[in-house]
């Protein structure tokens, strides 16, 4: 994608209050443990958005031979969606599968 720019960074989750930490295999852009996210990107890295309302897991849907979570933002009510992590919980990619 060109208009991606890398940001692999950890972070404490404003969920659950994790610590994060980097996915080293490219950037890092939800929690892990809650799945939830931070809308801060207007193009993937760029860090530009002034929203930064937490972006809530609301489903899942198959890309590719993976899933994408599927994300509203709590404080602007846009949909987003982030491809899933090899680490993430999969317990809650269940919970919201079974929800579509």
């Amino acid at each position: 994608m060109k208009n991606f720019t890398m940001k692999d960074e950890e972070f404490i989750c404003e969920n659950c209050n994790q610590k994060v930490k980097k996915l080293n295999y490219t950037a890092r852009d939800h929690c892990p443990y809650c799945l939830y996210s931070k809308h801060v990107d207007i193009l993937p890295g760029d860090r530009k958005n002034t929203c930064k309302g937490l972006l809530k897991p609301i489903g899942i849907e198959k890309f590719k031979d993976s899933f994408k979570i599927i994300y509203q933002c709590q404080k602007c009510k846009e949909i987003h969606k982030n491809i899933m992590a090899k680490d993430d919980n999969m317990d809650l990619i269940i919970t919201l599968s079974n929800q579509n």
